[in-house]
């Protein structure tokens, strides 16, 4: 519960996971695009499983997405708060794209971070940008809520999230990703029924365009552009039946890897499921939805899609771990993981300054 610390065990799995949930649905770059999640299934038979996979270097690298969650985790860990916390991610965000070879971060995260100027006043905000509306900035906001758990930390939680999610993503479907992100993880933390994962981010939405509006910068394009996030997360949460936050989920009779291709589609903004702010999070949340305590099905339908499946791993890999940690996971997954014992530090420390020293 909220007011309980989890073992660091779990906060250990968190960050672990969502690297094994990118690189997974990475594959050195083979299967973040591919089209078919058929092919890609087809493609894990012949390596033999998710048993048969040994998840590190060199054919198995983290993506952008962790080299930049890591900035976000690593950044948190400093203990810094208010201002100077948003000048050291946006600092961290720069130097992680130093270490792109190979991984392909987004253009949207490479024009946003050559927009910032960290050190100066302000220089952790770039220009509004209507193009904004991708995924990488709910891609690296799981760590904000490890930090920032408690239903107490809440508006916290929506302005740490909010303005590291638009120092490179300016637009509300993009920035409203990584708000989506971190509340998730703030609420597998407190162990909260994921039947009200989605109508708790609906009731949240308000505070944050109130925070957004009040913070007043550009707040005529942001208020233009708020409704389609919110709406289609009302959309999504009708088609589950979980508009009222009460289970169980209502999925699809047939709703195999080629019917989730074409479902996860319908969720997109163009075609390209889980490429954008407001479907990355959607994936992996009705991914967590289905799979229950099964890692095997977790992958097979938030790391291997049709679509950015790199994306939508990261963020339903660290949700699972909060709740299930390490067990039924296959240790080639994760136990040679590039950068693993940097997810490890990063979480200890977010461990101990969100719970105190505690470690049941």
């Amino acid at each position: 519960m909220a007011g309980t610390a989890p073992p660091l065990a779990a906060y250990r799995a968190a960050m672990v996971l969502s690297g094994a949930g990118d690189a997974l649905g990475y594959r050195n770059q083979r299967w973040e695009y591919c089209p078919s999640g058929p092919q890609i299934h087809a493609e894990l038979a012949q390596l033999g499983g998710l048993q048969g996979i040994w998840a590190t270097l060199p054919d198995w690298p983290i993506s952008d997405d962790t080299v930049l969650h890591l900035a976000t985790a690593e950044a948190l860990a400093t203990g810094l708060e208010g201002e100077p916390l948003l000048q050291e991610l946006a600092r961290r965000y720069m130097t992680a794209m130093g270490d792109m070879e190979g991984r392909k971060p987004g253009p949207t995260s490479i024009l946003g971070t050559s927009q910032l100027r960290p050190g100066e006043p302000g220089g952790y905000q770039i220009p509004f940008n209507p193009h904004a509306t991708g995924c990488g900035a709910a891609m690296r906001s799981m760590a904000i809520g490890l930090r920032y758990p408690r239903p107490t930390e809440l508006r916290t939680l929506i302005q740490i999230s909010v303005e590291s999610g638009r120092m490179t993503h300016h637009h509300p479907t993009g920035y409203l990703g990584a708000l989506a992100s971190a509340l998730f993880t703030a609420y597998a933390v407190q162990g909260r029924p994921l039947a009200q994962w989605g109508a708790g981010l609906l009731q949240t939405l308000p505070l944050a365009q109130d925070y957004v509006r009040d913070a007043g910068v550009a707040t005529e394009p942001n208020m233009e552009a708020w409704g389609y996030f919110p709406d289609k997360w009302a959309w999504y949460l009708a088609e589950r039946g979980l508009a009222e936050g009460h289970g169980p989920p209502r999925f699809p009779s047939s709703y195999g890897p080629a019917e989730r291709d074409e479902i996860y589609r319908t969720f997109s903004l163009e075609g390209w499921a889980g490429r954008s702010g407001h479907d990355a999070p959607m994936i992996a949340y009705d991914a967590l939805l289905g799979a229950g305590d099964s890692w095997d099905e977790l992958c097979s339908r938030a790391m291997f899609h049709g679509g950015d499946s790199d994306s939508t791993g990261v963020i339903a890999g660290c949700c699972w771990g909060l709740a299930h940690g390490l067990a039924g996971v296959p240790e080639g997954n994760h136990a040679a993981l590039e950068y693993h014992q940097r997810m490890e530090a990063a979480a200890d420390r977010l461990h101990a300054l969100a719970w105190g020293n505690s470690n049941p």
